[in-house]
């Protein structure tokens, strides 16, 4: 992508963390960054960070959603929202935040596939299952 579409900063080419996160669309909105960010779900280069702090290119970056966990490079900096693609050319995710999401996803989803209620509310028939059984204990 051409420098120009990222709608960069040219005079320093540093951006607020607030606004880097919903341009690179981390969360829907500003404020939700800044929330994130005041909750200490964010670091940069290792230190818990604040609204104003400037990221740039190069900048590692942590953000812990969850129970998921990202860490990220920042190749390129935005003010300004965009599209998905143009998104994505704002960072690069290293290999081994990749893999260890992808296994706490697994985590969570096999966690949750033993719940029982996969098929919803019981039918007529499954209630009077249930009481037929119920009135010979």
């Amino acid at each position: 992508m051409a420098n120009d579409e990222l709608d960069t900063d040219r005079t320093s080419g540093r951006v607020r963390i607030d606004k880097w996160l919903w341009a690179a669309r981390f969360y829907k909105t500003r404020g939700l960054s800044a929330e994130a960010i005041d909750a200490g779900k964010i670091e940069v280069n290792g230190e818990r960070s604040k609204r104003s702090r400037l990221v740039q290119a190069g900048d590692r970056v942590r953000i812990r959603s969850g129970p998921f966990e990202h860490i990220i490079i920042v190749r390129g900096v935005s003010e300004r929202r965009g599209s998905a693609a143009m998104a994505q050319a704002l960072y690069e995710e290293e290999p081994e935040s990749r893999k260890a999401r992808e296994a706490m996803a697994a985590h969570v989803k096999a966690m949750n596939a033993n719940t029982g209620y996969e098929s919803g509310r019981p039918t007529k028939k499954d209630r009077r299952d249930i009481e037929r059984v119920r009135r010979r204990t």
